[in-house]
């Protein structure tokens, strides 16, 4: 099976190391902390053969250059971004697909926190890495796109089978449950997942991966085409409910 090593990088980033047991390739997945991937990919043995950035943020790609001058690997990156994301060889779009030994990613737009933003699905192993577009109980911040354009790529992540583990960039988790709490209160299955964020943080333990079919019943931001919180957050449809939601949030 494909393997995933996760472990924390800058303040709050998770790093991803993606290898192929059968080929020994590894892909970073971003490349917020140049040190902290090299260093890993050595405990791990592993040889870092591709990089795939989700969008152009420097806590995403500010390693490109360190990690591709080390290791010679190939960079792939947001076609709608490479103009900003250094050392890119392969700029991918929508419907791409990427390869990484005997392993295919799909590449799906997710645009909304960045114009261009990308997310990667390896259906076959069932885990997607969207980057800053999904949070567990969150979204990322809206800096570039629309809401109907976010919304669309909120739409484009719940049509994934149920059973992806999703793999997002931060521990962000405890705040978007703070939020989520109060834009949804009545959600018994949101309470439930507030209880185990709760645990797992005073721990000190990751709240990340996330397997798709809770958010789907507990993200506020996934359910904002939900009658019950059209009615709540006064959006007449999906886009001006999604678009209420990030409003509030950003405030919060």
């Amino acid at each position: 099976m494909i393997e995933v090593h996760q472990f924390p990088c800058l303040s709050d980033n998770y790093g991803y190391l993606l290898h192929d047991p059968a080929s020994g390739e590894t892909a970073c997945i971003d490349t917020p902390d140049a040190e902290a991937y090299m260093d890993a990919a050595i405990d791990k043995g592993w040889r870092i053969t591709q990089i795939w950035n989700t969008h152009w943020h420097p806590d995403h790609a500010g390693g490109n250059v360190a990690i591709k001058a080390a290791t010679r690997c190939k960079v792939f990156a947001p076609q709608a971004e490479h103009g900003r994301i250094a050392g890119v060889d392969v700029a991918v779009r929508q419907g791409d697909i990427l390869s990484l030994g005997g392993w295919q990613a799909e590449v799906i737009d997710v645009g909304g926190h960045t114009l261009g933003h990308v997310a990667y699905h390896l259906p076959a192993a069932a885990v997607a890495f969207v980057g800053d577009a999904l949070f567990a109980l969150g979204c990322g911040r809206m800096f570039e796109g629309t809401p109907e354009q976010f919304w669309t790529s909120l739409s484009r992540l719940k049509a994934l089978p149920p059973e992806t583990t999703l793999f997002c960039a931060h521990e962000y988790t405890a705040a978007n449950a703070r939020f989520a709490i109060h834009a949804d209160p009545d959600n018994v299955a949101l309470h439930d997942y507030v209880a185990e964020i709760t645990r797992l943080r005073a721990a000190n333990e990751p709240t990340v991966p996330m397997p798709l079919a809770r958010e789907l019943a507990t993200n506020p931001f996934l359910r904002a085409d939900d009658p019950a919180m059209q009615a709540r957050w006064g959006g007449g449809d999906a886009v001006a409910t999604f678009a209420a939601l990030r409003s509030a949030k950003d405030s919060f």
